[in-house]
């Protein structure tokens, strides 16, 4: 049973009433009483329908009762879904579009974060330079040689350019510093395959003779030791980085140059003959090339270096004693040879009491943490000679070498504690051993202050043994004298 709509409409034009008990309740009749208009009586037919149609219309006004408050607006509440996850339209309609379609002419990224890049690669945009690069357009621009305007040269300078890529080379000066850096770190570390990795990096074609004059320069400014070692590397980088021809025209160099080279190192050609020597022995260079001690174009002093080699190799020996032309160097050597080579240094300086010669031979030891021999054994020899004037010539040897730094404080103080830890088996040779050695180190305090005072306090006194005590009266006591015996 449905309500009428007449009623509906009139009911809509009524005013809701709140009675002092409650809501007033809606009804079909304009004044809402039973004998209104538009109501049946109790005998009609559709007394019952009727009847049951106020039953629900007095429902349906129960519903629409007045809430007891002000009335509010719900607002709407907007719900958010991804266009993704939310439905595209019914197949039939007039905005639907296949999912497989939609996403395959759509501008977004595929995956969530997007390539990371500037919009059309910083090219477009409102407010931009555009794309790097785009500067050049005036290039790309079509000319036409009918232009009036048309310059053919300017044409041809832009056109007609071969781009090629240029290598600059090296100067010989460049060259020969990096040289010198790289033999200096040689001498350092002894590897001959580092250095022939660094040449192949460095060495233009033209430029390998540089390589002996370079690394022979610097060696003969050096000791014994690093002399040995560029022969060793000269040797290991013939055939694979430099050629004989190379190695000749390095020393060719040398020759020629034999007397600036002499300005700083006196003995240059006696120097030079040995390397040109070992180079033959090495089977670096050819042997005829040492004999051409006649040359024109050399001056006396390659002349005399050529003749050094010449000699060398003319030994009885045979070349098998080349290998030995520079010395064994350093801590290569053993011990004993080192403490017996430092005995006939002292020798010698005895005899010709010449300090210069003596500094030089300490030097070409190259065992400074050696030295301490050297003050150990120089004091034994004074020990040995008793003998005024030795005593006065080791003196002044030790004041010389604290004095040019040859030998350090340690070392010095180093030498003087070993003979004061061995004084109870060398007086047993030398009887006077602790008076000597009083009096030279009282000579050597006053010749300068190489020797601290704690070296000076701890100097050994011998010990006496009391056979009669001073509180006994001058008595020789029985117990003691027994024991000695």
């Amino acid at each position: 049973m449905e309500l009428d709509s007449a009623a509906v409409l009139e009911n809509g034009g009524k005013k809701l009433l709140n009675g002092g008990g409650g809501p007033e309740l809606l009804s079909n009749g304009a004044g809402g009483s039973p004998g209104g208009e538009g109501s049946s009586g109790p005998g009609s037919p559709a007394s019952d329908g009727e009847a049951a149609t106020g039953q629900e219309g007095a429902a349906a006004g129960e519903l629409m009762k007045k809430p007891a408050g002000p009335l509010t607006k719900r607002v709407r509440k907007l719900s958010r879904s991804n266009s993704k996850d939310g439905v595209l339209g019914v197949a039939g309609t007039p905005n639907f579009v296949a999912p497989h379609r939609k996403w395959k002419n759509s501008r977004r990224s595929r995956n969530g974060y997007g390539r990371g890049l500037p919009k059309k690669g910083g090219a477009g945009g409102k407010g931009v330079w555009g794309k790097p690069g785009s500067e050049e357009v005036y290039d790309e621009l079509d000319e036409d040689p009918n232009d009036p305007n048309f310059d053919i040269d300017a044409y041809n300078s832009s056109h007609n350019v071969e781009l090629k890529e240029i290598v600059p080379q090296p100067t010989e000066a460049e060259v020969a510093k990096k040289l010198e850096t790289i033999i200096l770190e040689y001498f350092e570390h002894g590897d001959t395959r580092e250095v022939a990795d660094a040449l192949d990096e460095l060495l233009p074609p033209g430029l390998k003779p540089l390589v002996t004059k370079t690394f022979v320069s610097v060696a003969l400014e050096h000791k014994q030791s690093q002399r040995e070692l560029t022969s060793v590397l000269m040797s290991d980088l013939y055939g694979r980085i430099v050629t004989r021809e190379d190695i000749c025209a390095g020393f060719d160099l040398l020759l020629a140059n034999l007397a600036d080279i002499m300005l700083d190192t006196p003995d240059a050609p006696h120097l030079l003959g040995n390397f040109i020597a070992r180079a033959v022995a090495d089977d670096c260079i050819p042997p005829k090339y040492a004999y051409q001690s006649e040359r024109e174009d050399l001056d006396r002093h390659g002349q005399a270096a050529l003749v050094r080699a010449t000699t060398l190799l003319s030994m009885h020996d045979g070349w098998g004693q080349l290998d030995n032309v520079w010395g064994v160097g350093g801590a290569l050597r053993p011990v004993q040879t080192i403490t017996q080579q430092m005995s006939y240094l002292l020798q010698e300086y005895l005899l010709s009491r010449d300090l210069s010669e003596a500094q030089r031979s300490i030097k070409e030891l190259e065992v400074p943490h050696f030295h301490h021999e050297l003050i150990y054994e120089a004091i034994i020899m004074t020990l040995e000679a008793f003998n005024e004037s030795t005593e006065v010539a080791i003196c002044e040897l030790f004041r010389t070498l604290d004095s040019t730094c040859i030998v350090t404080p340690e070392q010095m103080e180093q030498g003087f504690r070993r003979v004061y830890e061995d004084m109870t088996d060398i007086v047993l040779d030398i009887p006077l051993a602790y008076s000597i050695l009083d009096r030279f180190i009282q000579r050597c305090q006053r010749a300068g202050s190489f020797m601290s005072e704690a070296l000076i306090k701890d100097i050994p006194t011998r010990g006496r043994k009391r056979f009669v005590s001073e509180g006994d009266g001058g008595l020789i006591k029985q117990v003691n004298f027994q024991r000695d015996l």
